[in-house]
C-alpha cells in the first residue's frame, strides 16, 4: 500500500519540484546533464520535477544546489550559518523529553 502524505506536504514538495524544473529549463540545461551531475537517473529527476513526495529530500536539495536554486531563502554560505545556528540551538535543549505523570485528584 502506498504511503499517504498530508496535503500540505504534497503541495510543498510539488512547489519545490516545479521550481527546480523551471530553473533547469530557464538555464537551458538538459535533464540528462542534471541527472548525471546529481548521480541519479533521468527518471528520478523527472519524479523530483513532478514533486513526488516519495523521492528522497536529499536529492531535491542536491538538484537545487546544482541549479543554484536558493533553499530557505539563503545562499550556500548562509545555509552553513543556519545549520550551525540550528546545531547550537539544539545543543541547549534537553536530550530527552520525559512525559510528566499527572495525577488527577477527582475524589470530591
Amino acid at each position: 500500500m502506498a504511503r499517504r502524505h498530508l496535503n500540505t506536504t504534497t503541495d510543498a514538495v510539488r512547489v519545490l519540484g516545479l521550481h527546480l524544473g523551471a530553473a533547469r529549463r530557464e538555464q537551458r540545461r538538459t535533464s540528462t546533464e542534471i541527472a548525471e551531475r546529481a548521480g541519479i537517473t533521468r527518471v528520478t529527476l523527472s519524479r523530483i520535477e513532478r514533486g513526488d513526495p516519495d523521492a528522497a529530500i536529499g536529492l531535491y536539495f542536491e538538484v537545487a544546489m546544482i541549479l543554484n536554486v536558493p533553499l530557505f531563502g539563503a545562499d550556500s554560505r548562509e545555509l552553513a550559518d543556519l545549520a550551525a545556528r540550528g546545531e547550537r540551538d539544539l545543543a541547549l535543549l534537553p536530550q530527552r523529553i520525559r512525559v510528566r505523570q499527572v495525577t488527577v485528584d477527582d475524589n470530591f
